[in-house]
C-alpha cells in the first residue's frame, strides 16, 4: 500500500500586507503635513504661538530723504510731513506710526549690537521718568533676519521689558526705508502735526535724547 504524502502547506503571502501598506501611507501623509506646517510657520516668521516676527505694512505719504552721514550736515527731512506706516505688532494688534501727539519712532534691528545696547538705555529712560510729558513712543522692528543673532526680535524686546508699542516691519523693511533709515538704532521725531523735527542714527544717552527732544519740541519741554 502506497503511503500518503502529507498535504502541502498553504503558501504564505509574500510582500507587505495591505494593512501595513495603509499604515505606511498614513505615516507618510502625516510627515508631509507636519513638514508643510513647519515651512508655513517659517515663511511667516512664526516662532512662537500667535507671534509673527514680520507683518504686512501699508505706507502712505512720501519717502523721506536719507539722513546725511555727516552729523553737521543739515537734515533735508526737517519740516517735511512724515510718511505713515500702518501695520501690526508681533501678536497681530494694530500699530501705526501716525499720532496726534509728538511722536518718537525708534527703528531697531535684533542683530545690531548698538540696538542691543540702546534698548536697555531707553527702558531705563522710561522707568526714570525722563520721557517728556505728552510724547508718544513706538518701536519699529525692522531688518529682521532669522539667520542673524538675537532672533527672534519679539523675545528680545519682551526680555528687555520694552514698554511701548512695537510695529513689526514687513520682510522687505518697507517702514524703515520710507523713513530714510541709514543705520541702527535710528530715531525719527515728529511734532503733533506729523512733521519731522529731528532724526538721529546711532547710540544716544538718555540725557542727550531728552535734551534733543526738548530742543526740537520746546512746547513739551
Amino acid at each position: 500500500t502506497k503511503s500518503k504524502k502529507p498535504a502541502p502547506k498553504p503558501a504564505e503571502p509574500s510582500g507587505i500586507s495591505p494593512t501595513k501598506i495603509v499604515l505606511i501611507v498614513v505615516g507618510v501623509v502625516l510627515v508631509i503635513a507636519a513638514a508643510v506646517g513647519i515651512m508655513s510657520a517659517l515663511d511667516s516668521g512664526d516662532d512662537a504661538a500667535g507671534l509673527n516676527q514680520t507683518q504686512p505694512v501699508t505706507i502712505s505719504g512720501d519717502v523721506l530723504p536719507p539722513l546725511p552721514e555727516d552729523p553737521a550736515a543739515a537734515d533735508p527731512a526737517l519740516g517735511i510731513a512724515a510718511p505713515v506706516a500702518d501695520g501690526l505688532s508681533f501678536d497681530g494688534s494694530a500699530v501705526s506710526t501716525e499720532s496726534s501727539a509728538p511722536h518718537l519712532l525708534v527703528f531697531l534691528a535684533h542683530w545690531c549690537p548698538h540696538c542691543q545696547r540702546e534698548v536697555p538705555v531707553l527702558v531705563q529712560w522710561e522707568q526714570s521718568g525722563q520721557v517728556p510729558e505728552g510724547l508718544d513712543v513706538t518701536a519699529v522692528s525692522t531688518g529682521v533676519d532669522r539667520s542673524r543673532p538675537n532672533y527672534p526680535p519679539s523675545a528680545w524686546l519682551e526680555g528687555e521689558g520694552w514698554p511701548w508699542p512695537v510695529l513689526a516691519d514687513s520682510p522687505t523693511s518697507e517702514a524703515g526705508m520710507v523713513f530714510g533709515l541709514t543705520g541702527f538704532p535710528y530715531m525719527v521725531l515728529t511734532d503733533a502735526e506729523g512733521n519731522v523735527v529731528w532724526r538721529h542714527s546711532g547710540e544716544i544717552t538718555a540725557e542727550e535724547l531728552t535734551a534733543a527732544i526738548n530742543g526740537a519740541l520746546p512746547s513739551i519741554a
